[in-house]
């Protein structure tokens, strides 16, 4: 039993150096990774191993029967092998690629990232395969002297900042006799918001007179006012089943009562004790009052979002939420 830890320590100390030991093509200050001839990895497919056996027999039989048309073959078939070799090495040297994150998700949802490759010289670049962690791209080819666009998605399980991380770039080009790749780090991270919670307690009203949102809403609930499209986080109490069913979409039912009211969301008006839980509930009342059409404000220690109101304002306090509490972010 006291050899299983010193193993797994064993372990992770070779997994340590063999990852440190990788030659990755990194981000330049620019955001640009750019493949370099000390960074492209080449090996035999599998294909590429039996093709080597065939030219071995055959190079074999040539010599033992004296056939020097079979060893002319032989050789010939060699030499087309050593070209498709370092034209596949070639197919990945020069290549820049550069990371764009997309739009901002919800933790648990798949964060998007736009990958674009260049290549550089004259040649056109051919089955280019471009994978990542989780997802990989369909293969794609670079036209000489432009670029081609693909795209990742990375699937989030915290709020924070979530990184593309390792992108591998490998190509098979042009016989399948070799694969040739490289490991790559962009510069992407996407944004991701806390998960909110099903149900929230309602937050104070700012003014005198002011209501709160009731728990859960997405909108007031004196007066129905119409429906309009769904939107991730509104609350399964007010979507319109009866408009689903006859296959109109999902909609989501808005209700008027609550519109140009001030409400403040505040950390300390909570008694959750558990931080996280504590900003999903706030994630879940931003969400109300952005959706009843409210001028709110967010208070969090040592922050504070003045009042305003619309989907910037959302924005920028989920992005509060976000970053709270983390290296870089607010509350330090």
């Amino acid at each position: 039993m006291s050899r299983s830890p010193e193993r797994a320590r064993w372990r992770g100390w070779l997994a340590a150096r063999f990852d440190a030991m990788l030659r990755r093509a990194r981000s330049d200050p620019d955001g640009v990774v750019r493949i370099g001839a000390r960074q492209i990895y080449i090996l035999p497919t599998r294909f590429g191993l039996v093709f080597g056996a065939v030219l071995l027999v055959m190079l074999l039989g040539s010599l033992n029967y004296q056939n020097n048309l079979g060893l002319l073959f032989t050789f010939f078939l060699a030499a087309v092998a050593l070209l498709a070799m370092h034209h596949a090495w070639f197919n990945l040297l020069g290549l820049e690629l550069q990371a764009r994150p997309g739009a901002a998700v919800f933790a648990g949802e798949s964060a998007r990232f736009t990958l674009s490759v260049r290549g550089r010289g004259r040649r056109t670049r051919a089955d280019l395969r471009l994978s990542g962690a989780e997802d990989a791209a369909a293969p794609l080819a670079v036209p000489a002297g432009e670029q081609s666009g693909c795209a990742l998605v990375v699937t989030t399980r915290r709020r924070g900042w979530q990184p593309l991380g390792e992108v591998r770039v490998e190509t098979c080009h042009p016989l399948g006799l070799f694969r040739a790749w490289c490991h790559t780090l962009p510069r992407a991270a996407s944004l991701v918001y806390p998960t909110p919670a099903p149900l929230a307690p309602p937050p104070p009203g700012a003014g005198a007179g002011a209501r709160a949102l009731p728990q859960g809403a997405g909108a007031g609930l004196e007066d129905y006012a119409g429906a309009r499209d769904y939107r991730h986080g509104d609350s399964p109490r007010h979507l319109d089943w009866k408009a689903y069913a006859r296959e109109r979409g999902l909609l989501t039912k808005q209700f008027e009562g609550e519109q140009g009211h001030e409400l403040w969301i505040d950390w300390a008006a909570l008694a959750t004790v558990d931080p996280e839980t504590r900003l999903a509930e706030l994630a879940r009342q931003l969400l109300d009052a952005a959706a009843a059409g409210a001028r709110f404000g967010l208070r969090l220690p040592g922050v504070e979002e003045p009042l305003a109101a619309g989907e910037a304002q959302l924005q920028r306090c989920l992005t509060r939420l976000a970053l709270f509490g983390l290296e870089g972010g607010d509350g330090h």
